[in-house]
């Protein structure tokens, strides 16, 4: 049991300040065979032998299909505003195009009244990585069709849910789906193909602009994306470690920003690269936005590949091929999370506001739309540590003037967390994967409590 101890209150936020959790539906709904729901890619995935690392599977997850009441009725006692969870794909369109599942569409129209009897806003995410498997054996996000599939699927969910739902986003992380699912391997739909994965970006950009255009036909005035993003640090002035760790800002960072805010890309050789009519997929891509996602978990220290202290094989989880041009290192002097992933709450005010100087009023309002940590049990202090640091980061950063308008802790409840399985705990409410019970943790009671005194000022 830990001893830390329970911080100071928060500094006060703006009262329409939006307070909210995510979730993802391939890490928490389970039922995947029910309802007439498809197959995904991660259902697909998680089957293969040696692929998830403590040998599971998302097929019941925490079975949030069945248990969706009693999950709003702990985010109602948690008091949060808003609730970020995502539609999945399969279970509405089980092929990706073509015939509806009513039953699928059923579920999320419940779930969106359940959320609004008990006062918490619906955010719904439209694509968090569970690709419709029939979509992915047509080349999935490699190929253009898929962008414009998403779109017509995004006006499905739209029509049905958008005389309820003010908020909506439409991609979560495509840096991560391109990265660790088209170029390393390690997530769905598991290709290995380095730099000629950079089309699913490509596509997944053009499908997020595709989303808006559906949305806004659909009447919504309040649509945004969740890009995650941290500080690159650089590990040293040398020529090679500099130019490494601007290479990987520019893929990591600049590659998913600068095409939503500023309409281009921030390299012409990579532009150069991408398939289609690229400038004028970029009109498509650069909608105006209401707000702008951002989840942070932790900055990136690189230099180049080779050098001292430069990382190999296995580096926060992810298994790193020595044929990449830059080299991430491990940053010490901070604490860490059961993950290994440094806790620096101070990066997350310097993200902020080094986004505010690049973008200046390209920058529409922010909203953190994840935030979190992986700690073993329910008496979590450190958890409530992190989160009490980085809100304090974050006001931090509207105090020197970015315009950050809400926070979604990630995550409700422990989930599958993807390639490790059932191994990392995420969540304010502990689940027993054997008898799926949820049990509130310590982060949660804080959180309750640190929201109620925000409501009181």
């Amino acid at each position: 049991m830990t001893t830390e101890p329970v911080p100071a209150a928060l500094p006060r936020f703006p009262r329409d300040f939006v307070w909210g959790v995510s979730t993802s539906a391939a890490q928490i709904e389970g039922a995947v065979a029910e309802g007439g729901r498809g197959r995904s890619a991660w259902d697909v995935f998680a089957a293969e032998a040696g692929r998830i690392k403590d040998g599971s599977d998302p097929r019941v997850a925490t079975d949030h299909y069945r248990r969706y009441p009693e999950d709003v009725a702990l985010l109602k006692e948690l008091g949060v505003g808003a609730y970020r969870f995502s539609v999945a794909w399969p279970r509405v369109v089980p092929d990706g195009s073509g015939a509806v599942s009513k039953t699928g569409l059923d579920f999320y129209d419940r779930l969106v009244d359940a959320l609004l009897a008990a006062g918490v806003a619906p955010v719904p995410t439209l694509f968090h990585w569970d690709t419709p498997q029939a979509l992915e054996e047509g080349g999935g996000w490699l190929v253009r069709e898929t962008a414009e599939k998403f779109a017509a699927y995004a006006d499905v969910v739209a029509e049905r849910l958008g005389d309820r739902v003010e908020r909506w986003i439409t991609l979560n992380e495509p840096a991560e789906l391109t990265l660790l699912g088209y170029g390393l391997g390690q997530h769905a739909p598991g290709r290995q193909l380095l730099f000629e994965a950079l089309p699913a970006a490509h596509h997944q950009l053009l499908g997020h602009g595709l989303a808006v255009q559906a949305l806004r036909a659909r009447g919504a005035t309040s649509i945004g994306i969740a890009n995650s993003h941290g500080p690159t640090w650089t590990a040293s002035a040398s020529e090679a470690d500099t130019a490494a760790a601007d290479l990987y800002d520019l893929l990591l960072n600049r590659l998913f920003a600068e095409p939503v805010l500023l309409g281009r890309y921030p390299d012409e050789e990579l532009a150069a690269l991408l398939p289609g009519p690229v400038a004028e997929d970029l009109k498509v891509i650069a909608q105006p936005l209401d707000w702008y996602g951002i989840n942070y978990y932790q900055p990136t220290l690189v230099g180049a590949p080779g050098a001292e202290g430069a990382a190999a094989g296995d580096f926060g989880g992810i298994r790193l091929p020595p044929e990449l041009p830059f080299a991430p290192q491990e940053i010490e002097g901070y604490p860490r999370t059961d993950f290994g992933w440094p806790v620096v709450p101070e990066a997350l005010t310097e993200l902020l506001v080094s986004f505010q100087e690049r973008y200046g009023d390209r920058l529409p309002p922010v909203v953190i739309t994840e935030n979190g940590c992986s700690y073993e049990g329910i008496e979590d202090g450190e958890r409530i540590a992190f989160l009490d640091g980085h809100l304090r980061a974050l006001h931090q950063a509207m105090a020197a003037g970015v315009d950050v308008r809400g926070y979604f802790v990630w995550s409700l409840m422990d989930n599958f967390e993807w390639a490790e399985g059932y191994a990392r705990r995420f969540g304010l409410v502990h689940v027993d994967y054997a008898t799926l019970a949820r049990t509130p943790k310590a982060s949660f009671r804080w959180l309750r409590d640190a929201l109620r005194e925000q409501a009181r000022g």
